[in-house]
């Protein structure tokens, strides 16, 4: 009897570890489950990825299933290169591991030189890689200027001409990073259509070949330090606008005019100045003649006193005065006819 209570306890004992363990197996097969899901696609794919790595990206909080696709993905398309590790690198730092593959393959297919280096630091710098791939393949067009309106230049006789271009680009990989944007590219081509409007003879001229326009404006190489490579330029739209040369010269004529006529108010001024200051003079030119001649009689009269001047003396300076008088009104016969009236 006892020995059958030792053997049910034991069965007992045993059925219990047996059914705890079977539950801990189900709840760890649970939980790796999708480790060895994803570590055997991994394996049929051809790209075999340790148990434990995959198991170690997830306690280094990385997405497995993001790296091991995208290890597939980059494998089967032909980027060997790129390893499991390089992947969990760039995720970590912060970057988008799926769109960099698949920019990658794209590059690849297109013949676009691109490796995971540069792939990587133009993804962390904030471009989008796709994108840049898209349009070397497929080249963009950019209205200049972009808001729609028009660049106006001044040709050499004075005429504005309103210009709106258009211009194609190609995404430049090589310099994507640092590289200058479309707001550049606006801005040079802007800068170089004015210019060559200015440097033309006459608006005809612009008129006539525009083409010289955008021929001058791709000679001056304005896709340099920027992400873009230029492929051509063509003026779609100009317009005349209002001759600048006619109201400038017009304006400085009027200028001119107000000038002369300040200065010859200042010499008009200069001269009733003048003028006053000359009659000023006369008055005290006159006044010291009066002066003088009021000082004769005196002089005369002392000369009396001192026995310089005698009767017959003073009787010869009478005569010889009235005879300077009658000659004076002979010599001023209107003056004279005045007198005697």
């Amino acid at each position: 009897m006892n020995n059958l209570l030792l053997v049910n306890e034991f069965s007992f004992e045993f059925y219990f570890i047996f059914i705890v363990l079977a539950i801990v197996a189900i709840i760890l097969l649970g939980i790796m489950g999708k480790f060895i899901s994803l570590w055997f696609q991994a394996f049929v794919s051809g790209t075999p990825i340790a148990l434990f790595n995959i198991i170690g990206m997830s306690l280094r909080k990385i997405p497995p299933h993001i790296i091991v696709t995208a290890r597939i993905t980059s494998y089967k398309a032909g980027l060997k290169q790129v390893s499991v590790s390089d992947l969990e690198t760039h995720f970590l730092a912060g970057g988008r591991v799926t769109e960099v593959v698949r920019s990658m393959i794209a590059a690849d297919k297109a013949n676009i030189p691109l490796d995971w280096r540069q792939a990587t630091a133009i993804d962390l710098a904030g471009r989008d890689l796709r994108e840049a791939i898209t349009t070397s393949v497929y080249p963009k067009v950019i209205d200049c200027p972009s808001h729609g309106g028009f660049m106006t230049g001044v040709a050499k006789d004075g005429i504005q001409v309103h210009v709106r271009a258009r211009v194609t680009v190609r995404t430049n990989i090589q310099q994507l990073v640092g590289g200058a944007t479309e707001d550049t590219i606006i801005a040079r081509v802007g800068e170089g259509i004015v210019s060559a409007i200015g440097g033309s003879e006459t608006h005809m001229t612009v008129l006539e070949s525009p083409q010289e326009i955008s021929k001058l404006v791709l000679e001056k190489g304005l896709d340099a330090s920027t992400a873009f490579m230029i492929l051509s330029i063509d003026i779609v739209e100009m317009k005349l606008g209002e001759n600048i040369g006619a109201r400038l010269r017009a304006e400085k004529a009027e200028a001119d005019m107000r000038i002369f006529q300040a200065e010859a108010e200042k010499r008009r001024a200069m001269a009733v100045a003048m003028e006053q200051e000359n009659v000023a003079k006369v008055k005290d030119m006159e006044a010291k003649f009066i002066e003088a001649r009021a000082a004769v009689p005196h002089a005369i009269a002392e000369a009396f006193k001192a026995g310089k001047l005698g009767v017959m003396d003073y009787y010869r300076f009478q005569n010889i005065q009235a005879d300077t008088d009658m000659r004076s009104s002979i010599a001023s016969p209107e003056e004279g006819g005045r007198k005697g009236e």
